[in-house]
This record gives C-alpha cells, structure tokens and sequence, in this order.
C-alpha cells in the first residue's frame, strides 16, 4: 500500500510530496485493465475521504496535489462567475443551471461547471445532454462560446485529469464514492477562468474544510452559500448566510425576495425534467421557482461585480425571467448541434 494512503488510513499527516507520490504511480500505469492492487488501493482511498475528510494541513496538500496538475485555463474572462454546488440536501430541480442561463441573459459572462447526477434526479450534465447543450472540449473551445454565447458549460476537462484516471482505475466498482468526492471538492478543484464562484454548500458538506479551502483559492473569489434549509443554493424563504473574502454576508429569509414557498415546490421533475425546466426559465413554473432562480442570479450578478445591489440585481433577474430571455438562451444553445448536423 502506498504510504500516502496507509498514512491518510491511520490518520496522521499526508504531506504534499506523498500525495504527489500518489498521483505520480496512478499515472504511470498503463492503459488497460487496473491491477486488483491499484483499484484496492483507489477505493480505499476514496471511501476513507468521504467518511471524514482529513485534517486541514492534509487535505490543503491534497487538493494542491491535484489543481497543480490541472492545465491552465488562462487569464480569467473580466467579470465572470461560475455557480455550483456540493448536491446533496434537500431535492431540487438544476436551479443552479437555471440561474446560470439567468445571469447570462442579463448580460453576466458565465463559465458554469456541473457534474452527473450522483445524489440527485437528474445532474447538471445529464440535464444539458437532455437539451441538446453541449460542453465544450477545453479551455480554448469554453473562451469561444463564452464570446458568442455569453455562457459556456465547461467540459470535463476542467478537472485534474488525476481524477480521470481514478474513476478508470475504479471500473466496473461501483463511482458512487468518486461521485462523492466529486460533487464535495470537486467546486473547488475545477481550474475555471472565471473572476469569481458562488458554490453552494448543503447541510451535509464539510463547511469549515469548504471554507478554508475557498480562503486558499487564489484563482477566483469564491462566495460560499449555505442556509437553514439545508440545500445547496439560495433559498428564499430561509436565512442564507454568503461567506465571502471580505465577511460574511446574512439574508434573512424574505430580505430580497418574497419568503413565501416550501421545498416542495421546487421539487424535481424528472418525468418532465426538460419542459420543467424550461418553464422556470420562463417565469412559468410558479412563483416560488421564479423567486429562487433569480435570487440566485442576482448573487452572481454581485459576485461578478457587474451589480453592487442586492434589490436591484434581483429585480433584473425578474425582468430577464419574466421577458423569458433566460428559455430562448437555452434554446438558441440547444438547436446548435442539430442546426449543424443539417436537421
């Protein structure tokens, strides 16, 4: 067992030169089949990190270990914002998704990171595969289609590809636990180009390892939201709290939109995931959805700069949702690939 991993198992310190160790052995396998060994080892490894994650000096050396291999995605697009949660908590519909298409309508350059579904109905790549969206291939390809678009969805790429060659080493066991840790770190692991992330942060997220996490992130201001309802975005009928470089940031259920609604109605829909979906971007999926997704939009529209006023962002949110902007952004996005195909 690599001492790395018998170091993480018995819970004393993994410096960053033995998860570089680590991550050097995994990569100098060769294609094919993984050893017995190696995908014991892997699954070990990841059972163990969503358990508890480490102590701080250990799991800053870990994530470390990982976006020092990334590739660089270049200088950050001026004004920009990514939006993303951990999953988990309370089921919802991709309004994260949702008020990513909102900013973007509202004139808000945004690069949205997501994953499949490993804790929810449906993830946000598998909801974009539904519309017909597709994620771009690298960071070249993401700078086009946010100059053309406003808004790119960015591939798997923006992922160490360390963390590629885990989820293949782990085959055919189940990625459950990949999963897990993806949709924990995988936020803050993401080498986006963007000035600025609001990552949502459910009841059963590490908040303290998040946030200290979020402090190292030199790359981007990170807002990290959680509320008393325990999802993994803003929430208008309860109290959020935004925990930013500069302090933390309190509202109170009802302090910008109206505190009326329950969970209930923003369940998902996955018998009707796509028509749901595309009437919330329109204003058309009841009040309580509307309130939420701009909410939501109008953190990032703060987060990004472009707006100083939480009323005021809001507001245009609704316009934006009400106008139905945000659904033929959506559209326009979605009828690219058969539009080239010819169809």
């Amino acid at each position: 067992m690599h001492p790395a991993l018998t170091a993480l198992l018995a819970g004393r310190p993994v410096p960053l030169e033995a998860w570089r160790s680590w991550w050097d052995q995994l990569e100098q396998r060769t294609l094919g089949p993984a050893r017995d060994s190696d995908r014991a080892q892997a699954a070990a490894l990841l059972a163990s990190l969503t358990t508890r994650l480490p102590e701080p000096a250990t799991l800053a050396a870990l994530t470390t270990s990982l976006t020092e291999r990334a590739p660089d995605p270049g200088p950050a697009h001026p004004a920009s914002v990514n939006i993303v949660g951990t999953g988990g908590g309370p089921a919802t519909f991709n309004l994260s998704t949702a008020a990513a298409l909102t900013a973007a309508a509202m004139g808000i350059p945004v690069v949205k990171t997501g994953s499949r579904a490993y804790t929810s109905a449906a993830g946000s790549v598998d909801l974009l595969e539904r519309l017909g969206i597709t994620l771009t291939s690298g960071h070249a390809a993401t700078a086009d289609h946010l100059a053309r678009h406003g808004i790119a969805f960015a591939g798997p790429h923006v992922y160490p590809p360390a963390l590629t060659r885990l989820a293949r080493i782990l085959y055919p066991l189940t990625l459950k636990p990949f999963g897990a840790f993806l949709n924990t770190l995988g936020p803050l692991l993401a080498t986006v180009p963007v000035t600025a992330q609001l990552t949502g942060a459910c009841a059963a997220a590490p908040l303290d390892a998040l946030r200290a996490l979020a402090a190292r992130t030199a790359t981007r201001t990170v807002w990290l939201a959680h509320n008393s309802a325990g999802a993994d975005e803003l929430l208008p009928f309860a109290d959020n709290t935004l925990h930013t470089p500069d302090g933390a940031i309190h509202l109170p259920a009802g302090s910008v939109a109206p505190d009326t609604g329950t969970l209930a109605d923003l369940a998902p829909h996955p018998d009707d995931l796509t028509g749901h979906f595309l009437r919330a971007l329109s204003a058309q999926a009841g009040d309580t959805a509307t309130h939420t997704i701009a909410l939501n939009a109008a953190a990032l529209a703060l987060a990004s700069g472009r707006h100083t006023r939480w009323h005021t962002a809001y507001t245009t949110a609704l316009d934006a949702l009400a106008d139905g902007a945000p659904r033929a952004l959506a559209e326009r996005l979605g009828a690219r690939p058969r539009e080239a195909a010819g169809v």
